[in-house]
């Protein structure tokens, strides 16, 4: 008798163990089911604008090591690697926007909406390599293509949070590698367009929608690695097509808005957080192609 109902008791527990096993392949199933896929590049890119604010002052801590930088879009992979001793001042924060009312597909939004980029000072050697650009968002893909010249870098975009508003871990994955050189470039053109800007970062939700006039492009924004870091391949594919050209706007005036910056990127998320106020309206970042080179 107390044999068979030790019998009972293991088959018991046989039972209750598998039974608690299919539910934790159900929850690991369910789990993943919800994990966001990564957007192609062509989609991910070419709906990620920019509007990028002037900041209050603020000058980095000396980096613990320099930032050996190579570019990453195929067309300028020829380009020579150089070396960035420290980060100058921030001079901008930039954050997603939408155009006119025109929200990105959601499977994108989920991504573009995290992406925020501090920008510093940088100085670097100059190239004059010539450009033909072409937009890409499909609200702008009618301009005609332009012929420019990337002269010098001025800015190093790094990818931050802002309050600690930390992006799910499938979004943090491909943000935290949006890392972008910003190039002057010449000659400037008005873009001779009026847009209406509707911030996407949830941090920013409270900005209303602001119409802005798009005047002269100044910098175009291209990809780059830092000190041959690993970034993997899936996320690579989709970040070395971001190519971002930064025009002027003129914009209304603004509330300061303040805010805590912390870096996301693995070889700066040792710095410590940075205060930032948002003082003004600056520029906007759009996407382009270059030489009719296009994320697939």
């Amino acid at each position: 008798m107390l044999r068979r109902s030790r019998t009972r008791i293991g088959v018991a527990a046989l039972v209750l163990a598998a039974a608690l096993a299919g539910t934790a392949v159900a929850a690991a199933t369910t789990s993943s089911a919800k994990a966001p896929a990564l957007p192609s590049p062509k989609d991910f890119v070419s709906n990620l604008d920019l509007e990028c604010f002037r900041t209050s002052a603020y000058t980095p801590p000396p980096l613990h090591s320099p930032l050996t930088l190579s570019h990453l879009n195929p067309v300028l992979a020829g380009l020579p690697r150089w070396t960035v001793e420290t980060l100058g001042p921030r001079t901008q924060l930039c954050s997603p926007v939408a155009k006119n009312d025109v929200l990105p597909p959601k499977e994108v939004l989920e991504f573009v909406r995290y992406v925020d980029l501090s920008c510093y000072r940088i100085s670097g050697p100059a190239v004059g390599f010539p450009l033909t650009l072409s937009h890409l968002n499909p609200q702008l893909a009618h301009l005609p293509r332009r012929q420019v010249t990337v002269v010098s870098p001025e800015q190093l975009c790094v990818p931050v949070i802002k309050n600690d508003s930390v992006p799910p871990d499938e979004v943090l994955r491909l943000v935290r590698y949006v890392d972008l050189v910003c190039y002057r470039e010449t000659p400037q053109a008005s873009l001779g367009l009026s847009l209406l800007l509707t911030q996407l970062n949830p941090v920013l939700a409270d900005i209303p929608p602001t119409k802005v006039d798009v005047t002269p492009n100044r910098q175009l924004c291209v990809p780059v690695r830092k000190n041959n870091q690993d970034i993997p391949d899936d996320v690579l594919k989709i970040v070395q097509w971001v190519d971002l050209e930064k025009f002027d706007v003129v914009a209304p005036a603004m509330h300061q808005i303040d805010l805590k910056l912390r870096h996301i990127n693995p070889l700066l998320a040792d710095l410590p957080a940075e205060p930032a106020t948002l003082v003004s309206r600056h520029q906007l970042a759009l996407p382009v192609a270059k030489n009719g080179n296009t994320p697939g």
